[in-house]
């Protein structure tokens, strides 16, 4: 059931499916229209002068003939008109015929445009709060389904200019901190430099008559008889193994009464993937995946850092990736789209 929103063109996606913002003659027009149209060839046009046309907020389905899709449905968004005369329930109309085409024609993954969202009008940031909806509904009875977004806009964001300027002034003050540490270190390692050019130069004393006692000796007095001790068995060590990922990922989903289902959903996550993190105790995920899973379980940020460790992952100062994640868990955004929509305004991998 993943949900993934996206910068990609559209008619290069290799999907069962690709949706066409349509006009209702289906003839081809501008944008994503034409786009699809000239990708696909003129043998799209001609199968579409067959069906003849489309009503607003249906769908009709053709196969993809040059593209890389094997279908193309086409879809008829409305015509933004103030948002009094029904053009939510048009668009949200739109989605999930759409999705129940590509169901019964046997397609797996979809790729949606931001319809209606162009010449017809629709402001973007509304359309993309319907498609969400719309795509997340569909998907809630539909989990085999992986469904893409493709976005370039980012006026179609709903993270506010507020949280945006906290995020990039979070990113900013971290790259200084490290510039700074970078110039403290090249600084220590001058001086060092320095100071062993200093010491070279310095006249060397006469050695006294007496040489003092060899320095292992020294060192072998000195040291504890605890130190020179042989190791502690490995095989002991290795028995106080910490739990690993999948057993904190079960544990946590146990101790909050979930459902399975209902975490690799808010995880944005498919359900065959979840499968092999419950049957095998040392799965690996990927770092997004363990990511997902904090923000499915609304890990604290501790909880967060453990969980990562576990999977041999840590959260860094330095990396924005990792500064929007922190951000999001202090601040308690637990709503992987919402997540997504930050990280994808700041050009960053999504959940």
């Amino acid at each position: 059931m993943p949900f993934y929103i996206i910068r990609n063109d559209i008619t290069k996606m290799a999907c069962d499916a690709i949706v066409n913002a349509a006009n209702s003659s289906l003839l081809g027009g501008g944008g994503v229209d034409g786009a699809i149209h000239r990708a696909a060839g003129p043998r799209l046009l001609e199968e579409c002068r067959g069906i003849g046309g489309c009503p607003t907020g249906e769908a009709r389905i053709t196969a993809g003939y040059d593209l890389s899709a094997r279908h193309v449905i086409h879809t008829v968004g409305p015509v933004w008109q103030g948002g009094g005369h029904g053009e939510r329930e048009a668009l949200t109309s739109c989605y999930t015929e759409s999705l129940r085409l590509a169901v019964e024609n046997g397609c797996e993954t979809v790729a949606f445009p931001l319809i209606s969202s162009g010449i017809y009008g629709y402001p973007k940031a509304e359309a993309l709060t319907v498609a969400e909806t719309a795509i997340r509904t569909f998907l809630e009875t539909h989990e085999d389904m992986t469904v893409y977004l493709i976005v370039f806009d980012r006026d179609a964001l709903r993270i506010s200019r507020e949280r945006f300027r906290e995020i990039r002034a979070l990113i900013d003050d971290a790259y200084v901190a490290e510039q700074e540490a970078k110039d403290t270190r090249r600084r220590g390692i001058f001086g060092m430099n320095s100071m062993s050019m200093g010491l070279m130069q310095m006249p060397q004393k006469k050695k006294d008559k007496k040489a003092p006692p060899p320095v292992h000796d020294a060192v072998m007095e000195e040291m504890p008889a605890a130190a020179t001790a042989a190791p502690p068995d490995l095989s002991a060590a290795l028995g106080q193994i910490d739990e690993s990922f999948s057993q904190m990922v079960l544990r946590e989903i146990d101790a909050r009464g979930m459902k399975d289902s209902e975490c690799y959903k808010r995880a944005n996550m498919d359900r065959k993937l979840f499968s092999k993190i419950r049957s095998d105790i040392h799965y690996r995920p990927k770092k997004t995946t363990a990511i997902a899973l904090a923000i499915a379980l609304r890990l604290d940020l501790a909880g967060t850092r453990d969980l990562l460790q576990k999977a041999g992952f840590a959260l860094s100062k330095s990396v924005p990736f990792d500064i929007i994640i922190e951000y999001c868990i202090l601040h308690e955004i637990y709503d992987v789209m919402e997540v997504n929509e930050i990280l994808f305004a700041f050009d960053q991998a999504l959940l």
